[in-house]
């Protein structure tokens, strides 16, 4: 048995990372592999934290592409292989006439959970403009949402099952830049990297809107280093790369925004 309160010790999500302990109890007693849910950014993070620590167990996450934000997470004992087409996934293409009524994610979302299903059994949906999108769910729902999602907003739309290959995937939008700053602290980098002003940014940390590593960090002073990622609710993703100190000792920082 795992060490479950000491493992759910300060965590975040508490409630998402007990049921990852569950999956990991499984699969050491059945000697097979445990698939979670379709979990979010944060939740995988904090799960590939917690299970550093734990050499008994092997931990892959896989989302259908690499960049996939939404993922499942294999689980199985250490002495196993795991690879990712052991975590099953499915896409579906969900076709339909957007010209004269476009359809956001947003609306295609609402449109899916609005059948019934619940967020958990969906990953991520991939919006191609005027003919529809492809989103990518758990095997299981593939039949109902073939049947079961007919409209998005006021546009009749046809579901059919298409290979993981099918997807559309665009590469991310990145913006390369360098900023010296006095310091490393999180407002001084962000408010950079989104290039908005310093007050500002240290108004959305203290709201929760700015995450490190997809950890909530509410403190406008909390430094940051090299390899970090910070996401800022709404604007996107900003990677913190190579830092050097210069001869007046300030800092040579390269960020990479992904928009």
């Amino acid at each position: 048995m795992l060490p479950r309160e000491q493992l759910l010790k300060g965590i975040e999500n508490r409630e998402e990372i007990a049921r990852i302990i569950d999956l990991a109890e499984i699969a050491l007693k059945t000697w097979e592999v445990a698939i979670s849910d379709f979990l979010s950014p944060p939740v995988i993070a904090e799960v590939q934290r917690l299970f550093k620590g734990l050499t008994e167990l092997e931990m892959l996450p896989w989302g259908g592409y690499p960049q996939a934000e939404r993922q499942r997470v294999g689980i199985v004992r250490a002495e196993i292989p795991l690879e990712t087409p052991q975590i099953t996934l499915a896409a579906l293409d969900i076709a339909g006439n957007f010209l004269f009524d476009p359809a956001t994610h947003r609306d295609f979302l609402g449109a899916i959970l609005g059948t019934g299903i619940v967020r958990e059994k969906i990953g991520d949906i991939i919006v191609l403009g005027e003919r529809g999108a492809q989103v990518i769910v758990v095997p299981e729902m593939v039949n109902f949402l073939e049947t079961s999602l007919v409209q998005v907003r006021s546009v009749p739309v046809k579901v059919q099952l298409i290979d993981l290959s099918e997807l559309k995937i665009r590469p991310p939008k990145t913006k390369e830049m360098n900023t010296v700053e006095a310091s490393m602290r999180l407002d001084a980098i962000a408010s950079a990297g989104f290039g908005i002003s310093r007050s500002k940014m240290a108004e959305a940390i203290s709201a929760g809107d700015v995450r490190v590593n997809w950890k909530e960090i509410t403190q406008a002073s909390y430094n940051v280093q090299s390899g970090d990622l910070i996401t800022f609710r709404g604007k996107g993703r900003l990677e913190v790369g190579e830092v050097a100190v210069t001869k007046k000792e300030r800092y040579r920082i390269q960020l990479t925004r992904f928009q």
